[in-house]
């Protein structure tokens, strides 16, 4: 029986477009998906999922869900914690956030992006979560008043 990871980049790619649509309604700005910048020393490109025309507003998407049975999904908490860290070469002064995908589990009184949040936001700096419910295209911050 073949594995639904298969169809894992197509969900992620459709959670992109829809938290692009989504994301430039709210903000007032056009975004390129899959834009690269040059991070770090030496500098090095890095294709950030969500980038403004004028680099103000950057983000990268995780589109993300607990487990079957309501655990925690710890790789793919690394994932975000990567993504954060990318963000974090960014310049002072770019909007940096990292949107999530609503999701929620019958086990659990928070959302997963809500549980990302508690746990880690030590080292969010001032990255901001974006939580976007897909279906209805609702958006919650967490850390931080999104502009």
């Amino acid at each position: 029986m073949p594995s639904n990871n298969r169809l894992n980049p197509e969900r992620g790619r459709t959670f992109q477009k829809r938290a692009c649509e989504v994301l430039s309604q709210h903000f007032g700005v056009d975004f390129s998906i899959d834009y690269p910048i040059a991070i770090g020393k030496p500098p090095k490109e890095h294709k950030f999922d969500l980038v403004s025309i004028e680099q103000r507003y950057v983000g990268e998407c995780k589109n993300h869900s607990w487990t079957e049975s309501g655990n925690v999904p710890s790789a793919k908490m690394g994932f975000v914690n990567e993504a954060v860290f990318y963000l974090l070469h960014l310049p002072r002064g770019v909007h940096r956030f990292v949107v999530m995908r609503r999701d929620t589990h019958s086990k659990r009184s928070e959302t997963l992006a809500e549980y990302y949040y508690r746990t880690y936001s030590h080292l969010l700096d001032d990255v901001f979560v974006i939580e976007l419910d897909v279906e209805t295209g609702d958006l919650k911050e967490l850390g931080r008043e999104i502009a």
